[in-house]
Protein backbone atom coordinates (compact mmCIF):
# COMPACT_ATOMS: atom_id res chain seq x y z
CA UNK A 1 0.00 0.00 0.00
CA UNK A 2 1.10 3.65 -0.73
CA UNK A 3 0.04 6.97 -0.48
CA UNK A 4 -0.52 8.79 2.76
CA UNK A 5 -2.49 5.85 4.25
CA UNK A 6 0.23 3.23 4.17
CA UNK A 7 1.83 2.17 7.21
CA UNK A 8 5.27 2.86 7.95
CA UNK A 9 7.84 0.21 7.11
CA UNK A 10 11.29 -0.45 9.14
CA UNK A 11 13.12 1.47 6.28
CA UNK A 12 10.85 4.32 6.00
CA UNK A 13 10.43 4.54 9.73
CA UNK A 14 12.70 7.26 11.98
CA UNK A 15 14.24 5.31 14.51
CA UNK A 16 15.83 6.60 18.07
CA UNK A 17 16.73 10.20 18.81
CA UNK A 18 16.02 11.26 14.94
CA UNK A 19 12.51 10.00 14.99
CA UNK A 20 10.66 12.81 14.11
CA UNK A 21 7.77 14.31 16.74
CA UNK A 22 4.54 12.73 16.09
CA UNK A 23 5.48 9.93 13.84
CA UNK A 24 2.53 7.76 13.31
CA UNK A 25 3.97 3.56 13.93
CA UNK A 26 2.16 0.82 14.88
CA UNK A 27 3.13 -0.77 18.43
CA UNK A 28 5.09 -4.00 17.66
CA UNK A 29 4.19 -7.70 19.36
CA UNK A 30 6.89 -7.26 22.10
CA UNK A 31 8.97 -4.77 23.66
CA UNK A 32 12.82 -4.06 21.65
CA UNK A 33 15.25 -6.03 23.49
CA UNK A 34 18.40 -4.10 23.37
CA UNK A 35 20.29 -4.53 25.97
CA UNK A 36 23.32 -2.18 26.66
CA UNK A 37 27.35 -2.82 27.50
CA UNK A 38 27.73 -2.46 31.14
CA UNK A 39 31.38 -1.87 31.90
CA UNK A 40 31.46 -1.85 35.19
CA UNK A 41 28.39 -2.80 38.05
CA UNK A 42 28.59 -2.45 41.83
CA UNK A 43 26.03 -2.62 44.90
CA UNK A 44 26.15 0.35 46.98
CA UNK A 45 23.43 -1.30 49.29
CA UNK A 46 21.66 -4.14 50.43
CA UNK A 47 18.11 -3.58 52.55
CA UNK A 48 15.59 -6.06 54.00
CA UNK A 49 13.20 -5.58 50.48
CA UNK A 50 15.65 -4.02 47.89
CA UNK A 51 19.06 -3.31 46.43
CA UNK A 52 20.45 -0.16 44.94
CA UNK A 53 22.80 -1.27 42.14
CA UNK A 54 25.15 1.31 40.05
CA UNK A 55 25.84 0.28 36.65
CA UNK A 56 28.46 2.07 34.06
CA UNK A 57 26.62 1.52 30.90
CA UNK A 58 27.83 2.45 27.28
CA UNK A 59 25.30 4.66 25.31
CA UNK A 60 24.55 4.18 22.08
CA UNK A 61 26.31 7.49 21.20
CA UNK A 62 29.71 5.99 22.38
CA UNK A 63 29.50 7.49 25.45
CA UNK A 64 29.39 6.12 29.23
CA UNK A 65 26.85 7.07 31.66
CA UNK A 66 25.92 6.33 35.02
CA UNK A 67 23.01 4.52 36.12
CA UNK A 68 21.72 4.38 39.34
CA UNK A 69 19.19 1.38 39.74
CA UNK A 70 16.79 -0.21 42.86
CA UNK A 71 16.33 -4.06 42.14
CA UNK A 72 13.34 -5.70 43.47
CA UNK A 73 10.90 -8.37 43.87
CA UNK A 74 8.18 -9.12 41.34
CA UNK A 75 4.58 -8.09 42.63
CA UNK A 76 1.03 -9.30 42.03
CA UNK A 77 -2.14 -7.29 42.61
CA UNK A 78 -5.53 -8.72 42.30
CA UNK A 79 -8.90 -6.77 40.85
CA UNK A 80 -11.40 -8.74 42.79
CA UNK A 81 -15.25 -8.21 41.42
CA UNK A 82 -18.20 -9.20 43.02
CA UNK A 83 -20.26 -9.60 39.89
CA UNK A 84 -23.96 -9.33 39.72
CA UNK A 85 -26.17 -12.62 38.84
CA UNK A 86 -26.85 -12.43 35.09
CA UNK A 87 -30.55 -13.18 34.37
CA UNK A 88 -31.81 -16.51 35.42
CA UNK A 89 -30.11 -16.71 38.27
CA UNK A 90 -31.72 -16.55 41.40
CA UNK A 91 -29.01 -13.99 42.68
CA UNK A 92 -29.45 -12.49 45.94
CA UNK A 93 -33.11 -11.46 45.20
CA UNK A 94 -34.54 -14.32 44.11
CA UNK A 95 -36.45 -12.59 41.28
CA UNK A 96 -33.54 -13.78 38.69
CA UNK A 97 -34.55 -10.25 37.44
CA UNK A 98 -31.27 -8.90 35.36
CA UNK A 99 -28.92 -6.83 37.66
CA UNK A 100 -28.13 -3.26 36.70
CA UNK A 101 -25.65 -2.55 39.35
CA UNK A 102 -22.13 -2.23 38.56
CA UNK A 103 -19.98 -5.27 39.59
CA UNK A 104 -18.57 -4.54 43.22
CA UNK A 105 -14.51 -4.34 43.46
CA UNK A 106 -12.94 -4.86 46.83
CA UNK A 107 -10.13 -2.10 47.43
CA UNK A 108 -8.52 -2.38 50.68
CA UNK A 109 -6.96 1.13 52.43
CA UNK A 110 -3.00 1.11 53.81
CA UNK A 111 -1.01 2.97 55.31
CA UNK A 112 2.82 4.00 52.81
CA UNK A 113 5.30 4.93 55.36
CA UNK A 114 7.22 7.02 52.29
CA UNK A 115 4.12 9.14 51.28
CA UNK A 116 3.09 9.29 55.38
CA UNK A 117 -0.51 8.79 54.29
CA UNK A 118 -3.25 5.58 53.58
CA UNK A 119 -3.90 5.24 50.18
CA UNK A 120 -6.69 3.20 48.42
CA UNK A 121 -5.00 0.00 46.53
CA UNK A 122 -5.86 -3.52 45.59
CA UNK A 123 -5.11 -6.68 47.67
CA UNK A 124 -1.31 -7.20 45.86
CA UNK A 125 2.10 -8.65 47.63
CA UNK A 126 5.46 -9.48 46.84
CA UNK A 127 6.52 -12.43 45.35
CA UNK A 128 8.68 -13.47 48.31
CA UNK A 129 7.79 -16.94 48.89
CA UNK A 130 10.26 -19.36 47.07
CA UNK A 131 9.60 -20.76 43.74
CA UNK A 132 5.81 -19.41 44.19
CA UNK A 133 4.10 -19.04 40.90
CA UNK A 134 2.35 -15.86 40.45
CA UNK A 135 -0.95 -17.22 40.15
CA UNK A 136 -0.60 -18.85 43.75
CA UNK A 137 1.31 -15.26 45.27
CA UNK A 138 -2.26 -13.88 43.76
CA UNK A 139 -4.18 -16.82 45.60
CA UNK A 140 -2.52 -16.20 49.02
CA UNK A 141 -2.05 -12.17 49.03
CA UNK A 142 -5.80 -11.95 48.16
CA UNK A 143 -6.93 -14.73 51.08
CA UNK A 144 -4.19 -13.09 53.30
CA UNK A 145 -5.69 -9.48 53.14
CA UNK A 146 -9.35 -9.77 52.52
CA UNK A 147 -10.01 -13.37 53.68
CA UNK A 148 -12.02 -14.06 49.75
CA UNK A 149 -10.91 -16.86 47.46
CA UNK A 150 -11.36 -16.93 43.89
CA UNK A 151 -12.86 -19.45 41.35
CA UNK A 152 -12.50 -17.56 37.89
CA UNK A 153 -9.03 -15.96 37.43
CA UNK A 154 -7.48 -14.51 34.31
CA UNK A 155 -4.55 -11.90 33.65
CA UNK A 156 -5.43 -8.64 32.91
CA UNK A 157 -2.17 -6.96 32.38
CA UNK A 158 1.88 -7.18 33.38
CA UNK A 159 3.35 -3.74 34.11
CA UNK A 160 6.45 -1.61 35.48
CA UNK A 161 5.80 0.93 37.61
CA UNK A 162 9.19 2.60 37.74
CA UNK A 163 11.39 1.91 34.85
CA UNK A 164 13.87 4.56 34.77
CA UNK A 165 15.19 3.60 38.14
CA UNK A 166 13.55 -0.05 39.58
CA UNK A 167 13.65 -3.17 37.60
CA UNK A 168 10.03 -4.26 39.53
CA UNK A 169 7.47 -5.76 37.96
CA UNK A 170 3.94 -6.57 38.10
CA UNK A 171 0.91 -8.67 37.59
CA UNK A 172 -2.37 -7.62 37.66
CA UNK A 173 -5.16 -10.51 37.47
CA UNK A 174 -8.82 -10.20 37.37
CA UNK A 175 -10.41 -12.78 40.08
CA UNK A 176 -14.26 -13.66 40.23
CA UNK A 177 -16.38 -16.09 41.81
CA UNK A 178 -15.66 -14.44 45.60
CA UNK A 179 -16.29 -16.85 47.94
CA UNK A 180 -15.35 -15.99 52.26
CA UNK A 181 -12.55 -17.60 53.73
CA UNK A 182 -11.14 -16.20 56.66
CA UNK A 183 -8.56 -13.68 57.48
CA UNK A 184 -5.47 -14.52 59.87
CA UNK A 185 -4.63 -11.20 62.26
CA UNK A 186 -2.55 -8.52 60.74
CA UNK A 187 0.16 -7.23 62.04
CA UNK A 188 1.97 -4.00 62.15
CA UNK A 189 0.87 -1.25 59.53
CA UNK A 190 -1.57 -3.78 58.30
CA UNK A 191 -3.60 -3.79 61.42
CA UNK A 192 -5.54 -1.20 60.29
CA UNK A 193 -5.65 -2.20 56.68
CA UNK A 194 -9.67 -1.20 55.87
CA UNK A 195 -11.40 -3.22 53.42
CA UNK A 196 -14.34 -2.11 51.05
CA UNK A 197 -16.40 -3.43 48.53
CA UNK A 198 -17.37 0.02 46.40
CA UNK A 199 -19.23 -0.07 42.77
CA UNK A 200 -16.76 -0.61 40.06
CA UNK A 201 -17.91 2.50 38.46
CA UNK A 202 -17.34 4.54 41.37
CA UNK A 203 -13.49 3.20 41.75
CA UNK A 204 -13.18 4.30 38.15
CA UNK A 205 -14.48 7.87 39.08
CA UNK A 206 -11.72 7.88 41.91
CA UNK A 207 -8.87 7.30 39.74
CA UNK A 208 -10.58 10.11 37.44
CA UNK A 209 -10.62 12.47 40.24
CA UNK A 210 -7.04 11.90 42.20
CA UNK A 211 -8.44 9.79 44.67
CA UNK A 212 -7.11 6.71 43.77
CA UNK A 213 -3.67 6.86 42.74
CA UNK A 214 -1.50 3.69 43.67
CA UNK A 215 -0.06 2.74 40.13
CA UNK A 216 -1.66 -1.11 40.19
CA UNK A 217 -4.77 0.14 41.03
CA UNK A 218 -4.89 2.32 38.68
CA UNK A 219 -3.98 0.22 35.94
CA UNK A 220 -5.98 -2.68 37.32
CA UNK A 221 -8.77 -0.68 37.28
CA UNK A 222 -8.91 0.87 33.94
CA UNK A 223 -8.23 -2.58 32.61
CA UNK A 224 -10.79 -4.66 34.08
CA UNK A 225 -13.14 -1.80 32.81
CA UNK A 226 -11.64 -2.54 29.48
CA UNK A 227 -12.01 -6.31 29.84
CA UNK A 228 -15.68 -6.20 30.62
CA UNK A 229 -16.33 -4.14 27.37
CA UNK A 230 -14.27 -6.83 25.92
CA UNK A 231 -13.91 -10.56 27.48
CA UNK A 232 -11.92 -11.80 24.53
CA UNK A 233 -8.99 -9.39 25.80
CA UNK A 234 -8.59 -11.23 28.76
CA UNK A 235 -5.37 -13.30 29.16
CA UNK A 236 -4.82 -16.67 30.93
CA UNK A 237 -4.02 -16.81 34.58
CA UNK A 238 -1.16 -18.58 33.45
CA UNK A 239 -0.11 -16.77 30.78
CA UNK A 240 3.68 -15.83 29.82
CA UNK A 241 4.89 -12.65 31.42
CA UNK A 242 5.13 -9.62 29.03
CA UNK A 243 8.13 -9.42 26.92
CA UNK A 244 9.64 -6.91 29.36
CA UNK A 245 8.94 -8.84 32.28
CA UNK A 246 12.60 -9.56 33.02
CA UNK A 247 13.89 -13.34 34.05
CA UNK A 248 11.08 -15.47 35.10
CA UNK A 249 12.78 -16.53 38.26
CA UNK A 250 15.18 -14.23 40.75
CA UNK A 251 18.13 -15.75 41.78
CA UNK A 252 20.66 -15.22 44.63
CA UNK A 253 21.93 -12.23 45.51
CA UNK A 254 25.49 -12.40 45.29
CA UNK A 255 27.46 -12.10 48.20
CA UNK A 256 29.65 -8.81 47.62
CA UNK A 257 29.24 -5.57 45.14
CA UNK A 258 30.73 -6.30 41.93
CA UNK A 259 33.22 -4.13 40.47
CA UNK A 260 34.41 -5.84 37.50
CA UNK A 261 32.27 -6.09 33.98
CA UNK A 262 29.35 -8.88 34.52
CA UNK A 263 28.53 -11.36 32.19
CA UNK A 264 24.92 -10.28 32.79
CA UNK A 265 23.62 -7.82 34.89
CA UNK A 266 23.10 -8.89 38.29
CA UNK A 267 20.89 -11.09 39.64
CA UNK A 268 17.69 -9.51 41.24
CA UNK A 269 17.01 -10.16 45.11
CA UNK A 270 16.42 -13.52 45.98
CA UNK A 271 12.96 -14.42 47.21
CA UNK A 272 14.18 -16.36 50.36
CA UNK A 273 16.32 -13.29 51.40
CA UNK A 274 13.06 -11.15 51.65
CA UNK A 275 10.70 -10.28 54.60
CA UNK A 276 7.01 -10.54 53.92
CA UNK A 277 5.26 -7.41 52.67
CA UNK A 278 2.16 -7.48 51.67
CA UNK A 279 0.55 -4.69 49.82
CA UNK A 280 3.02 -3.36 47.80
Amino acid sequence: MTGPDAAPTTADTPAGPAAAAGTTAEVTEVDGAAPYTVLRSRREFRGRVMAVRVDDVVMPGGGTAVRELVEHDRAVAVVALEVPAPSGDPGEDGTGAPSTQDPAVVLIEQYRHPLRRKLWELPAGLMDVDREAPLAAARRELAEETGLAAADWHTLVDMVPSPGFCDEVIRVYLARGLTEVGRSEMLDEEADLRIVKVPLSQALAAVADGRIVNASAVVGLLAAAAALRDPGSLRPAEAPWGAGAGPALHGPLSAGAADTPPAAPPAPIAAPELGTVAGN
